[in-house]
């Protein structure tokens, strides 16, 4: 039977139930909360994830994807505290989170070096611990496959080969470059059964969506509640319209939601959070969206295909 790592160690893959693919229990600059600790309030981080675990368990979620990575404070200790706390099954990635720089260390390592060391994290555990990496993370946004960013799509393709776990894309649809990453992809080999287009709900433009498709990799419909990247209404009649077409079986729902973020000031982050994205949470989907797409057309079958078997299937592809 297959098995998926999680904070509290490999768990059956029929034992994930209903799955958030994409949030994030903390986000913070990990530089910064290094030098300057007095900027954050661990109590306050912490307490924000126990309730919003414990708000996504209420709705009958028995799993969380938290793709964090370098650059995002990914941190396992702090994942598997909200594990034991709360009973939520939480799994995490390795890789690097950038757009264009890299640190000195892996500017002058290349593509396999860096690859040895995503393969630590997913063989032997990460930051020191036995909790081990289940998947691997990159991304792609505004400044396109530039060759740093190239670099580290590089690395985790053979990463994926040598372990034979999935890679989630960071991608960016209003630059496109989803296609970009699955070209890269492809020159290394990887299968794309096990590649997972993050972020394609951010565009209604189903013709690049389904260009996507075609490749056979998965998308992320996982943005729900930033509006500022695209409407809800908007993702809202994506979504219908792609299982009208029978895509069901290649997506997933989430919101890429941060319990805690670090992007501005908090009276700042609040302001914005009330004006830009006032109903973005990590339980948005199930108190309007899921209600909504039901009303519109998705059937149990399809919420069940995308909330419980999909991330079944791409975690043990």
């Amino acid at each position: 039977m297959a098995t998926v790592e999680s904070v509290s160690g490999p768990i059956d893959a029929e034992e994930l139930g209903s799955t958030l693919i994409h949030e994030h229990f903390r986000f913070r600059d990990e530089g910064a909360a290094f030098q300057w600790p007095h900027l954050y309030d661990e109590r306050d981080e912490l307490d924000k994830a126990l309730a919003d675990a414990r708000a996504v368990k209420g709705h009958g979620v028995e799993t969380v994807v938290d793709p964090n990575a370098m650059t995002g404070s990914r941190d396992a200790r702090f994942s598997k505290k909200v594990a034991d706390e709360t009973g939520i099954q939480i799994i995490l990635a390795t890789g690097i989170y950038t757009y264009d720089h890299l640190p000195q260390v892996f500017q002058n390592r290349d593509e396999d070096d860096i690859a040895d060391v995503f393969v630590h994290d997913i063989e032997h555990g990460i930051q020191g611990t036995e909790v081990k990496a289940a998947f691997l993370k990159t991304a792609c946004d505004a400044p396109g496959m530039i060759p740093n960013v190239e670099k580290l799509h590089r690395a985790v393709s053979r990463a994926s080969l040598r372990t034979g776990v999935p890679i989630m894309a960071h991608s960016q649809p209003s630059s496109g470059t989803g296609l970009e990453q699955v070209r890269v992809f492809e020159e290394e080999g990887v299968d794309p059964n096990k590649v997972q287009i993050a972020h394609t709900g951010d565009t209604d433009d189903l013709d690049y969506i389904e260009k996507l498709l075609d490749k056979g990799v998965w998308i992320g419909m996982d943005r729900y509640g930033l509006d500022l990247f695209l409407p809800t209404d908007k993702r809202n009649a994506t979504v219908l319209a792609l299982l009208e077409r029978g895509y069901a079986d290649r997506m997933f729902l989430s919101q890429d939601y941060c319990s805690t973020l670090d992007w501005f000031p908090p009276e700042v982050q609040e302001m914005l959070k009330a004006s830009e994205v006032p109903e973005w949470s990590m339980t948005m989907l199930f108190e309007s969206v899921i209600p909504y797409l039901k009303e519109n057309g998705m059937t149990d079958e399809q919420l069940e295909t995308m909330m419980v078997d999909n991330p079944k299937r791409w975690l043990t592809a």
